[in-house]
């Protein structure tokens, strides 16, 4: 019989990497969205705020991912995080660069998809965070023996 897989905490500096890193990204992309909407509604000279803080919020997606790595690696936890950050740190590329060029047609809908990726990085990041499961110990299987009725071994 395998003894069930450990899972422990990650250690407590990479999960508050992740956790500050992925936080400062998302309220990043939410203050994109309060000056875009500003921007919409008359005032122009918010356009250049809006592209400053694209520039932010894809400096802290870069960090996301450097955070994610370390989570990955060293931390030994789940590899996802690390993929999905990566497409947010490309997306955020993407994102720039389409608004940028008033490619409006991608770059509202791309912000949307970028928006709801970075809110569940937070919501993941904020819960527990644990090491993969381990495998037994190497050097062969520890053998379970059980007591029969009669007090002997079987």
């Amino acid at each position: 019989m395998n003894p069930e897989p450990r899972r422990t905490p990650v250690a407590g500096w990479i999960v508050w990497s992740i956790r500050v890193t992925v936080t400062a990204h998302l309220v990043s992309v939410l203050a994109q969205g309060v000056l875009a909407g500003m921007f919409i509604t008359g005032d122009v000279d918010l356009l250049r705020l809006h592209s400053i803080n694209g520039e932010v919020a894809s400096g802290l997606a870069t960090l996301q991912f450097v955070a994610a790595i370390l989570l990955w690696r060293p931390g030994r936890g789940a590899a996802w995080p690390m993929w999905l950050s990566l497409l947010l740190t490309l997306l955020e590329g993407i994102q720039h660069t389409t608004g940028l060029r008033r490619v409006l047609d991608l770059h509202i809908p791309l912000s949307m998809l970028i928006f709801g990726i970075a809110t569940a990085m937070a919501v993941w990041a904020w819960g527990r965070l644990e090491r993969r499961a381990e495998a037994a110990p190497r050097g062969g299987q520890v053998e379970r023996r059980q007591e029969t009725p009669e007090g002997t071994r079987a």
